[in-house]
């Protein structure tokens, strides 16, 4: 495994960490639930939901780590899923997980 490889490797294994860290620390504020029903209106549940949609970003950009550091253990990081063609290394510093190109990630 090249220094880069194992370097980029350990990128992933980090930011997979502090995502897994900021889901336990949103499932302890979402165990906390406001009084919600006809006539009451308690404003927790407003940040109740905004936790509850921060969460399952994080646990999506969690299952995207998940497989890049897959991909990186198969050979196959970097490469775009649509095209084919390798993902530029500065989108790839931007974006770890991405799983497309610029071009294809343009087009949708």
């Amino acid at each position: 495994m090249t220094t880069a490889m194992a370097g980029l490797k350990e990128r992933l294994q980090e930011e997979l960490i502090e995502v897994q860290a900021e889901i336990a620390r949103l499932d302890e504020r979402l165990e906390r639930k406001g009084d919600y029903g006809l006539g009451k209106g308690d404003p927790s549940i407003y940040e109740w939901e905004i936790c509850l949609a921060l969460k399952q970003r994080a646990e999506n950009k969690a299952r995207s780590l998940e497989v890049a550091l897959r991909k990186a253990e198969e050979g196959d990081y970097g490469i775009c899923e649509v095209c084919g063609e390798t993902i530029d290394p500065a989108r790839l510093a931007i974006l770890p997980h991405t799983k497309r190109c610029i071009n294809c990630a343009q087009k949708g």
